[in-house]
């Protein structure tokens, strides 16, 4: 029981130093820059849960393993492509906008294909 009161009086305190932190910096640099109010410590916390549901960066590091094994399995998926499907795949993405805007191919199928044939 007193490690849960031990861990509910740390987060409200983490919680209430980002909601100094947020007003104070808000105060000082978006007064200045923008020209707009400045904030309460209750708008600033507001306003920080605010861009944590926006931007759903709520868990405490979870999204960025899920991003890393999400990563992998796109490499796994690319490595065990052949060299046509990979064109296939390059130039369907072009077709829908992926890919340099300047039209210059920077990717080289040939190194590649020499990548692919040194790890086998």
């Amino acid at each position: 029981m007193k490690k849960g009161i031990k861990i509910a009086v740390m987060c409200a305190v983490a919680l209430a130093a980002v909601g100094a932190v947020v007003m104070l910096l808000w105060n000082a640099l978006i007064t200045d820059i923008f020209g707009l109010t400045a904030i309460n410590f209750w708008q600033a916390l507001g306003l920080f849960l605010l861009s944590r549901i926006l931007l759903g960066r709520f868990g405490f590091g979870s999204n960025r393993m899920m991003m890393h094994e999400k990563r992998n399995a796109i490499r796994e998926k690319w490595m065990k492509m052949s060299p046509e499907q990979r064109k296939e795949f390059i130039n369907k993405r072009r077709r829908f906008g992926f890919g340099n805007s300047c039209g210059i191919d920077h990717f080289d199928m040939k190194k590649h294909e020499e990548q692919d044939n040194g790890e086998r």
